[in-house]
């Protein structure tokens, strides 16, 4: 079985997250979306929320599995028997950065890193971002499931944004 890792935060998880993630669910029979337990950092959501937000979001593939870990991402993956883990690059900065995780990953475990590019249609998207819009009431129907865009609105007390003149 040809098994990979997308690991991430996914506080929250975007439309870039899973574009990501069922490009890799046609590639390989599973993948496993991995939330990671940082407990030195304090997300927006709480770990067990950004897991149903994951199952959710990718119910609709039948080969993805939602996990957590913590730790080291190569004792999860050898813990799994995972042998290739899937990273997003937006950018050439996030190249460089993620070269350097690559390379100390394969060193450790032998572990290999499959990079797969943005579609240009999110490459600008972080959940960061994200975030930061929907704080202020943003419009971000289009950068998240409308599951996730309802839990920030909870989250923020923002209420859907008002339509255009002329949309209504």
């Amino acid at each position: 079985m040809r098994r990979v890792v997308y690991p991430g935060s996914f506080d929250p998880v975007t439309n870039g997250h899973i574009d990501i993630i069922g490009r890799a669910a046609r590639q390989y029979d599973e993948v496993i979306a991995a939330a990671l337990k940082n407990v030195n950092k304090r997300g927006l959501f709480p770990l067990e929320e950004k897991l149903e937000m994951l199952r959710e979001c990718t119910a609709g593939f039948g080969n993805v599995r939602v996990a957590e870990f913590d730790g080291l991402l190569v004792d999860f993956c050898r813990e799994n028997d995972i042998a290739m883990i899937i990273r997003s690059l937006r950018s050439v900065s996030d190249f460089d950065y993620e070269l350097q995780i690559a390379q100390m990953n394969y060193r450790l475990s032998g572990v290999e890193t499959m990079f797969m590019t943005a579609n240009p249609q999110y490459s600008f998207l972080s959940s960061s971002l994200v975030k930061e819009v929907a704080q202020y009431g943003g419009d971000v129907s289009s950068l998240v499931t409308p599951n996730v865009e309802q839990r920030l609105r909870d989250t923020y007390g923002v209420g859907p944004r008002p339509a255009a003149p002329g949309n209504g």
